[in-house]
């Protein structure tokens, strides 16, 4: 599972078509045609036992007769056939294969699985990688191969699609076709019993020729290696997913709200989200994602400018844009009174602007010229109708000419069928994003939009919270190994209420009582009113059975109510285990809200986060979202703010707003707690009060992890703690050693300030004088996983003087590290000690080779790492720099 040899997948010398055929309109004919006709300029070799030539090209009756060793085979024979195949060409020397066949466990079928993983075990010993099965193959266009059964051979372009079905590639090969819109590649996965979107992600990451990624997502497998391959495709790239199947059915079956609430669909969603990728909802969108990156077309914000000859279909773009969450852009006072010079006293006089019916092209050129000069919109939407007594083609030429001028984003809608053919047509020759509806235009630049908003959240820096949370993660454990030495799989409330208390989340006092007697006592000891709730292992929601009575004002209603509520259980529960009674004092706080916040365990992306507007009809009113720990300040506020509620949090009319710093403070601890207490399955915190003195936890239930099943790790790596420690370097210096963290921008942005321009330069291979934000994100934001920074900071000190990173490859064999000590502490030996800690971690973690490019006039970094044992080679294409390289 890596991107090993996909560079002859996509790249082959040679290609050998193992099933190819004669026979009409079957697929190895097809596939035949398709690799023998698609312009490929080496070899393709066919194979087929019964056949002495396919398409006039000389055959070969066996893989064992090939004269030379392909490097991609293309497999269409039975399946019963393919693993010795595989590993015959593997034996050839063969690097990765297309499996078209299909019948290997499609439905599960327990045969077809166990003929997928001997096809697997054949390839494993001659690390060959597998395409499929079950997949209409592969198209890399710039390089002439058509290994597929589609119908047609794409154009050359610079947007990949990846697909797990071969039916939607063909469709949008069909749909860009008649647009003119061309591929870099077109990858079928199929099954994915071996390369899977990550590894086809990490491959187009660093691919020159694919400028934009489509991806159609039916189920993704490895999500910690999905999410960090997708989060670095789209910092490099735009990322657009459409993901079918959205149902929520599985969710039924789980314990709590938090399960029930945290469908698959939303899962998804916030992966999708966190990775800074677009998702579109249906394939519709997704080919007017594919024409809109095809013009190479970015915004920057929400505000349209929205342009028109008919004020009715201005009114409809406006709609949808206000449907969609998108902003009208408010036009200055500056561009108001030019418009009013170029355009009739009948203009609407606002946005949208409509020029009226007549407008000319004249008329258009004048007044978008106009419009591409308002800093207050971030795009131009161009509408025209078609009119008797104007011309469409001569506006959109007059457009055309008018666009060479600025730089402003625009989006076009010529309405019609056949009028607007030919405008269209030259819109897309100069590739000026061109749709047949107001609705698809708007939905575009919602896209783009979203995009740049998603890459704007992956670069921003988190406000540090480690200093406001503390945490007894011995006394959560420790309740948790009680609870799995009784054999319980529910802890009772109380239980549940002091490992929230262990991670610092407010819980309300209670005492426990075994008796309505203990119970009245305990009421007069808490003092008036009470809330009594039962106690039971087996009831998951009390509410539900009669088990919570609130405002209890007496001894004696206490008493009351709790024989009542011991009679009403014996009925609605009959066998469910009472253990007694949970007495606590009644909170009061009539103006707060009620929210519920979980966590739930999904089967692929392990812990996930639930946040919303909570209580009895927390079902019902359905307003929730799911988030992916870890969590910082900036992800859990923006989970709160696509809330419907959070409206609500900020304040309205007498009603003050509630506490949302520790609103985002409690979904951190929750976060940091699924990280840390693996055990935990399932946690709802309903209702979680909140108002603007703050946070209270008033009902909690925790279910664990019974058995030796391992939970399923982290979607995304949490921040690795358990790394830092105290260094000595050897002038006697200590120093913390931690790895880095998002909240270190300034702190690192600082030290490089401090750092003379020689030492920057020796660095970076450049003179900088500016570190912005986006250049110190990148290198404070990491994902832990591939990549690992520390940085170190004197004892007694805030202040970051040395940092050391290692960026592994998707395989983690080989990494390149860079290390940089302030100015002012070189010569401390520090250094060296960041050295051997990044050399340690390397070995720790089974990478086989470290290097890096150093300057030739770096002397001291030269004289250091042969001093560890690195070789010094040539750079290719660098005379001024060497390869320092050790093998670990």
């Amino acid at each position: 599972m890596s991107i090993r040899n996909l560079d002859v997948l996509f790249s082959p010398d040679t290609i050998a078509l193992i099933g190819a055929s004669n026979q009409p309109g079957s697929v190895g004919a097809v596939l035949a045609r398709n690799l023998l006709c698609a312009g490929f300029a080496g070899p393709v070799l066919t194979v087929n036992p019964s056949e002495r030539a396919i398409r006039s090209t000389l055959n070969y009756h066996s893989v064992s007769e090939l004269p030379l060793t392909p490097d991609l085979a293309i497999i269409a024979t039975p399946p019963e056939s393919v693993p010795g195949l595989i590993k015959e060409l593997g034996e050839r020397g063969c690097r990765a294969a297309v499996v078209i066949t299909a019948g290997f466990g499609e439905g599960e079928q327990a045969d077809g699985k166990a003929l997928q993983q001997a096809m697997l075990d054949a390839a494993r010993p001659y690390l060959m990688r597998i395409v499929g099965p079950n997949c209409l193959g592969i198209l890399a266009p710039h390089k002439g191969i058509n290994a597929s059964f589609a119908h047609l051979t794409p154009l050359k372009g610079d947007i990949a699609f990846v697909t797990q079905s071969g039916a939607v590639a063909t469709s949008i090969l069909d749909w860009a076709s008649a647009r003119g819109i061309g591929f870099s590649y077109i990858i079928s996965l199929g099954a994915m019993s071996d390369v899977d979107f990550g590894d086809v992600l990490d491959f187009l990451a660093l691919d020159p020729k694919t400028h934009s990624i489509l991806l159609y997502v039916e189920a993704i497998s490895g999500a910690r290696k999905f999410l960090s391959a997708a989060r670095m495709a789209s910092r490099n790239k735009p990322v657009v997913v459409v993901k079918a199947g959205r149902s929520d059915a599985g969710a039924k079956a789980a314990l709590s709200h938090t399960g029930a609430l945290a469908g698959s669909d939303a899962i998804y969603d916030a992966a999708f989200r966190r990775a800074g990728m677009l998702r579109v909802k249906t394939l519709d969108e997704l080919f007017q994602a594919a024409g809109t990156l095809a013009t190479g077309i970015r915004v920057q914000g929400e505000r349209l400018a929205i342009f028109t000859n008919g004020g009715g279909v201005g009114v409809l773009a406006v709609d949808e844009l206000i449907d969609v969450g998108g902003h009208l852009a408010e036009l200055s006072e500056a561009t108001l009174a030019r418009l009013n010079a170029v355009l009739p006293k009948a203009w609407s006089h606002a946005n949208p602007v409509d020029i009226l019916g007549d407008a000319s092209g004249q008329r258009y050129a004048e007044a978008v010229d106009v419009l591409l000069d308002e800093r207050g919109a971030d795009a131009l939407f161009v509408i025209n109708c078609p009119v008797a007594v104007t011309d469409s083609l001569e506006a959109a030429q007059s457009l055309i000419t008018t666009l060479e001028k600025h730089q402003l984003p625009v989006l076009t809608c010529w309405l019609g069928e056949g009028a607007p053919a030919e405008a269209r047509r030259l819109f897309a020759e100069k590739r000026i994003p061109s749709y047949g509806t107001p609705e698809q235009a708007v939905r575009a630049f919602l896209h783009l939009s979203s995009y740049c908003r998603n890459q704007r959240a992956l670069m921003e820096t988190p406000a540090a919270v480690s200093d406001l949370i503390t945490i007894d993660m011995a006394s959560a454990n420790a309740i948790i190994d009680r609870v799995t030495d009784e054999g319980r799989s529910v802890l009772t409330e109380p239980e549940a209420s002091a490992v929230l208390a262990a991670y610092g989340i407010p819980t309300v006092p209670a005492m426990l009582a075994r008796t309505p007697e203990e119970a009245s006592h305990a009421a007069e000891q808490l003092g008036f009113p009470v809330v009594l709730k039962i106690l039971s292992r087996d009831i998951s929601h009390k509410s539900d059975v009669g088990g919570v009575q609130l405002n209890l004002a007496s001894g004696e209603a206490v008493s009351l109510a709790a024989e009542n509520m011991l009679r009403v259980i014996h009925q609605e529960a009959p066998s469910a285990r009472v253990d007694g009674f949970n007495v606590q004092p009644m909170i009061r706080c009539p103006g707060a809200h009620e929210l519920i916040l979980g966590v739930a365990e999904d089967r692929v992306f392990g812990p996930v986060i639930l946040f919303g507007q909570g209580g009895k009809a927390v079902e019902v009113i359905g307003d929730r979202v799911v988030g992916l720990p870890p969590l910082n300040s900036l992800l859990a506020q923006d989970m709160i703010s696509s809330t419907r509620i959070s409206r609500l949090l900020k304040g309205y009319r007498d009603r003050p707003a509630a506490d949302l710093e520790a609103i985002t403070l409690t979904l951190i601890k929750l976060s940091q707690l699924a990280s840390d207490l693996e055990r935990v399955v399932e946690l709802d915190i309903n209702p979680l009060l909140a108002d603007a003195s703050g946070v209270m936890a008033l009902d909690a239930r925790i279910v664990i992890r019974v058995g030796q099943r391992q939970r399923l790790p982290m979607a995304i790596r949490p921040y690795p703690k358990q790394l830092a420690q105290t260094i000595m370097t050897r002038s006697g210096q200590a120093y913390c050693l931690r790895p880095i963290r998002p909240e270190d921008e300034s702190a690192l942005v600082h030290m490089l300030g401090q750092s003379s321009p020689s030492d920057v330069r020796l660095r970076f291979f450049a003179a900088i004088r500016k570190f912005d934000h986006a250049f110190a994100a990148r290198l404070t934001q990491i994902d832990y996983d591939r990549e690992m920074a520390f940085v170190a900071i004197p004892s007694g000190s805030d202040e970051i003087v040395g940092v050391v990173r290692l960026s592994a490859d998707p395989d983690k064999e080989k990494a390149e590290f860079a290390v940089m000590v302030r100015s002012d502490f070189k010569g401390t030996g520090l250094g060296y000690s960041l050295m051997q800690q990044i050399i340690d971690f390397a070995r720790m973690n089974a990478i086989k080779q470290i290097f890096a490019d150093v300057l030739r006039e770096n002397h001291p970094m030269l004289k250091m790492v042969k001093e560890f044992g690195f070789l010094v080679v040539p750079t290719d294409h660098q005379v001024d720099s060497v390869t320092v390289v050790l093998n670990l």
